[in-house]
């Protein structure tokens, strides 16, 4: 739907974009060049910025100012903040509401857009959201991202949040894995569907090389399923055809590359679809994409229960392959090539295999930036062939370009099984501090 019906859509995204640019430009505290002290509150770990905070030997205005620049200089970059939400943080400070004795103590947080909090949208990208004012964490460092992770747990959130499950942290846990002697690594190098790049091979395989240095065994695995997985995931999160995203959509309203790519995908006309299948198959001869199209629409209620049992074997069997193989963790590329371009996402949907199989397993995962993409170390094999890849490696590797992705982080995943938050964190610790000084150089903040 086009002008003149998508009106109310553009006015809600100019008051948006108005709304959102007034509220940076009165921030003029938070603007300018960073001071002595606020890089060095930068270079603390957040463990030491809250002992300081909570000694009063740092002011938390002065923490949040500082992370809040950094925000303001990211989102000039990438345009990543929705709400900005630091004079409402100053307020909060002034009046006391802020705990400055709890265990993130004066540190500064952002949300993803889909939690709500009072006096602010959670639109996830939709209009029909805005002016209606209503947990996987990142941070700049292993150490920080481990304390806050631990920090959350510590607070007991299944007291005030029915679906997180009772499970106190897990110190001793934690410990065992950062002082086992000799840990079992797998190195799964492939999914099975799109291998990496090379940038996101050399990542893993520099990671292999320095845990052999200290001593670990490195186990090549052969595992359960690689292709059923992508299958079984994609239909089970597109069951309902794209319609549960589709229906918050105005009239003239714009959707990723990636999302309005599935949405055609699941509304094709069935005979539609089944000519594609047959084409793809039999003339195109690629059976894996043939495969994930040919059902690729809303799934009646048994054809969704039957995606569960299947989901439920697959768990059952990698389940029975870790017993038998006894690895302490896996080490895999955390996607095929590092990050696309914008709008990139139309070509590099279905290229996700590296971690929806984590998400269809349950288990615990975590990434680890590793190196950077080297134009002079990456490139592609002279005799690299686009056609010979499959319809989902194609669309990745159509936007593969070392030279253009010159300098962007590279990592690896760190996998464990069901529910092992601690183990993992800490066999993260282990493969950074094996990598030593090729460990992963933070970006500077100028």
């Amino acid at each position: 739907m086009v002008f003149p019906f998508d009106l109310q859509h553009r006015r809600d995204c100019q008051s948006k974009h108005a709304q959102r640019s007034h509220r940076i430009r009165s921030l003029t505290a938070y603007h300018g060049p960073f001071s002595v002290l606020e890089r060095e509150i930068l270079q603390k770990p957040i463990q030491e910025l809250v002992q300081d905070v909570q000694n009063s030997a740092t002011q938390p205005i002065d923490v949040l100012k500082t992370y809040g620049k950094v925000a303001l200089k990211a989102h000039e970059s990438t345009n990543c903040l929705t709400e900005v939400m630091l004079e409402s943080a100053e307020g909060w400070l002034k009046e006391g509401s802020i705990n400055l004795k709890g265990p993130l103590a004066g540190i500064p947080v952002s949300l993803k857009d889909s939690l709500h909090v009072a006096g602010y949208d959670s639109c996830i990208g939709y209009s029909m959201h805005t002016n209606k004012p209503v947990f996987s964490p990142m941070a700049r460092t292993l150490n920080d991202l481990t304390y806050f992770t631990r920090s959350i747990v510590e607070m007991k959130p299944w007291n005030y949040d029915y679906t997180v499950h009772p499970i106190p942290w897990r110190h001793d846990v934690e410990k065992e894995f950062l002082e086992k002697k000799k840990l079992r690594v797998g190195i799964m190098r492939t999914d099975g569907v799109v291998d990496p790049s090379p940038a996101c091979l050399r990542a893993v395989e520099m990671v292999e090389d320095a845990l052999r240095r200290e001593g670990h065994e490195i186990v090549e695995v052969d595992l359960p399923h690689l292709r059923e997985i992508l299958r079984v995931a994609s239909l089970a999160l597109n069951s309902d055809g794209c319609l549960t995203y589709s229906s918050f959509l105005r009239p003239g309203e714009w959707v990723d590359a990636g999302a309005a790519q599935l949405s055609y995908l699941a509304s094709m006309w069935r005979p539609t679809r089944y000519l594609y299948y047959l084409w793809v198959k039999y003339v195109r001869r690629d059976a894996l994409w043939a495969d994930l199209v040919r059902d690729f629409r809303p799934q009646s209620a048994f054809e969704a229960w039957k995606l569960v049992s299947q989901r439920e074997k697959i768990r059952l069997a990698w389940f029975d392959w870790w017993e038998a193989a006894e690895v302490d963790f896996l080490v895999t590329p955390p996607n095929a090539t590092p990050a696309v371009p914008h709008d990139g996402m139309g070509e590099a949907v279905s290229s996700c295999g590296y971690t929806f199989m984590f998400n269809l397993l349950d288990y615990s995962a975590g990434v680890l930036p590793v190196t950077h993409v080297d134009k002079n170390l990456d490139q592609l094999p002279k005799d690299f062939k686009l056609s010979r890849l499959n319809g989902v490696a194609r669309g990745a590797y159509k936007l593969y370009d070392a030279t253009a992705m010159h300098g962007l982080p590279v990592g690896v995943q760190v996998v464990g099984r069901r529910l092992e938050e601690e183990k993992v964190l800490s066999l993260m610790q282990r493969v950074e501090d094996a990598l030593g000084d090729d460990k992963y150089e933070l970006l500077e903040i100028d």
